[in-house]
């Protein structure tokens, strides 16, 4: 019984093992949401699943979002929120899977309703807003394809009278050619509305006392001073409103009125990212929100928010604004990069070293640090400091930024409740060396906090376009079976622009030919006494061709600047041929012993000139090599053809100049 036991259980193992992890995969998680309410304060938190950590990284956690449905909202973990209004409100959990196989739980709102409440300040609000600042924008996870995501617009009045103005949203960048998101939902908590996109209107100045004046006419427009903008206050609304529509193709406007002085409101759109969203976890995709304080003025903010593409919930992360670029544009371009981290320890991160990858390419002399957080000088190069700085050291295949003396609480650590103070990142740019090779380039990152194993990123890749780069090609042809022959061609190349290592060519090109042919045959007439009348010809051909090549493809290899090899198919046809033909005939009598006598009396001669189009059709196979520099420029090769009609072989010398 045993034995049977023990067959059974390994003949099922298999099978309770797939049967597992499709129960992981397929079973929805979810994490029920609970609350308990004193008067007009309700403490919330939610039952959570079990973690499915991800092999080798960091230990798993989730962090969490949480709309209260007066248009408030938390990223603690159990918050407690007072209302101020009585009603009943519907309450909203979204969780994020940090470190963890599957998607993220979900959660049905559930609804709270207050009886009791009175208007006061909260005790656990305090304003995100800074001096000056009008405009806040927040997600509550990074953009994973096919699964949602929320961006809160916080926006505030610092004008000392009551406003009314516009928000604007524009997304899905015109430089990918699929959507990145739809909109799902916008949840409004303060009489805002949603308006179409009107005819542009141009206002005056904020001190201007004059009439408002709006105009849809584009000497209007362009009348108005165009001057150098900063990326978050700006002047010139109209322009703004054409420079975005140029980077994208979707928009959403919100109205708002009697907004009062110091009152601060939030906006909350649910964002489907689409299936066909870029799926490389270092691309950038960016959204460009516009908050127009007053309708009667042009002055407004910008704030562009930049999103890492992800596959998994990952706060450890590289990415890259060079996705797909322009190889012919990039050359004096600065490309940027971004490291995050995030101290998931049980204590204070006081030293945090980034190990950056970076490809010979890349010109490490023009690095630029852009932004950084913590926030602290650099570090100077000839002296020890007792201060916090970012040093950064500059090896022949590493960048290494390291933040000296700071204090990163971790996410574990004791009291610390804001999840946003337990990260980092360091933005940087760099130029292309100076003879940079079109190939795609991958950089990770080794983290290290303090003495710790370090964690290692994904990978951030940058690809270049394909591009099209038009050859011009001329060149002669022989053909060794043919008498007397001479061919000379002129035509185009089309290929990617300056490819690296392999890439396929296609080619047409014509040419003018010319060569000679002659054939001999005879003709005999056998007589009844037996003697033989002999006719020999000697037929002497001139063609005069005119034909098409045709490459449909072939695959080059670049070895390297100066040194290619490639093999295709080409096709022939002659446009036209005509064909100078001359007939001799000579005679000869043959008698009954078999000698042969001259017969000038049955000579013949005739001539005639054939004209004939679209003959001639053949396929051949080439091999060839090119000398020169052969990624873009002028270069010279050869080519050997092998048709599978006669003539057979032939052999192209050519030179090339590519653009």
């Amino acid at each position: 019984m045993n034995r049977f036991s023990a067959l059974l259980a390994l003949i099922l193992f298999p099978f309770f093992c797939i049967a597992q992890i499709l129960t992981n995969d397929t079973i929805p998680r979810i994490a029920p949401i609970s609350y308990e309410i004193e008067g007009n304060q309700v403490t919330y938190s939610a039952e959570m699943p079990v973690l499915n950590q991800i092999a080798g990284a960091p230990k798993a956690f989730y962090t969490y979002y949480w709309e209260f449905g007066d248009g408030q909202y938390s990223f603690k973990e159990k918050p407690a929120h007072t209302y101020k209004k009585n009603g009943t409100y519907d309450t909203k959990l979204w969780a994020t899977n940090n470190y963890d196989n599957g998607k993220p739980p979900t959660s049905r709102p559930k609804s709270v309703t207050i009886s009791d409440a009175y208007d006061e300040a909260s005790t656990e609000s305090n304003s995100p807003f800074t001096e000056d600042e009008d405009l806040i924008l927040k997600t509550n996870r990074e953009p994973i394809p096919d699964q949602e995501m929320v961006f809160i617009t916080s926006y505030k009045n610092n004008n000392n009278y009551v406003s009314s103005g516009k928000l604007y949203l524009f997304y899905n960048d015109l430089r990918f050619k699929n959507d990145n998101f739809t909109i799902e939902d916008t949840r409004l908590h303060h009489d805002e509305r949603i308006v179409p996109l009107d005819a542009v209107s141009s206002v005056l100045p904020e001190n201007d006392d004059h009439t408002l004046l709006a105009s849809n006419s584009i000497s209007f427009l362009k009348s108005k001073t165009l001057f150098v903008q900063d990326s978050t206050k700006r002047k010139n609304f109209p322009l703004t409103l054409e420079e975005s529509k140029a980077l994208y193709r979707s928009y959403q406007i919100i109205e708002f009125d009697d907004m009062k002085p110091g009152e601060e409101r939030n906006i909350f759109r649910t964002l489907k990212t689409t299936p066909e969203m870029i799926k490389d976890t270092s691309a950038i995709v960016t959204l460009r929100s516009v908050y127009v304080p007053d309708n009667n003025f042009d002055d407004h903010t910008v704030k562009d928010t930049e999103m890492e593409i992800v596959t998994s919930h990952d706060p450890n992360k590289m990415s890259s604004n060079g996705w797909l670029m322009n190889y012919r544009l990039v050359r004096f371009k600065r490309l940027k990069f971004k490291v995050r981290f995030q101290n998931n320890g049980e204590g204070p991160a006081n030293t945090i070293k980034l190990e950056v990858d970076t490809p010979e390419m890349f010109d490490k002399s023009t690095l630029r640090i852009d932004s950084m957080y913590p926030e602290c000088p650099i570090c100077p190069k000839e002296r020890e400091v007792n201060y916090s700085c970012l040093d950064t050291i500059l090896q022949k295949d590493k960048i290494i930024f390291q933040f000296n003396r700071i204090y990163l609480p971790g996410s574990e650590q004791k009291n610390v409740e804001e999840i946003d103070s337990t990260k980092g990142f360091v933005k940087y740019s760099m130029k292309f060396g100076k003879n940079f090779h079109k190939k795609k380039t991958r950089s990770r990152t080794a983290i290290y906090f303090d003495k710790n194993e370090p964690i290692i990123t994904n990978y951030a890749t940058t690809r270049f376009l394909p591009g099209i780069s038009i050859g011009a090609k001329a060149g002669y042809i022989t053909v060794p079976e043919l008498d007397n022959q001479r061919e000379y061609f002129v035509g185009a190349t089309l290929s990617p622009f300056k490819s690296y290592r392999g890439y396929y060519q296609a080619e047409l090109f014509f040419s003018s030919a010319s060569y000679d042919e002659t054939r001999n045959f005879e003709t005999r007439n056998i007589n009844p006494n037996g003697t033989v009348d002999l006719l020999r010809f000697s037929e002497s051909n001139q063609y005069d061709n005119i034909t098409i090549y045709a490459v449909p493809g072939s695959f080059r290899y670049n070895f390297n600047n100066y040194f290619a090899m490639g093999a295709g198919v080409q096709l022939k046809l002659d446009l036209t041929s005509t064909n100078k033909q001359e007939t001799t005939g000579e005679g000869f009598f043959i008698d009954v012993d078999g000698t042969e006598f001259p017969n000038p009396d049955v000579n013949t001669f005739s001539a005639q000139e054939i004209d004939d189009s679209f003959r001639n059709l053949q396929t051949g196979v080439f091999i060839g090599v090119n000398l020169g520099t052969v990624r873009i420029g002028p270069s010279i090769g050869v080519r050997y053809v092998y048709n599978f009609d006669t003539p057979n072989s032939q052999i192209q010398f050519y030179g090339i100049w590519k653009f």
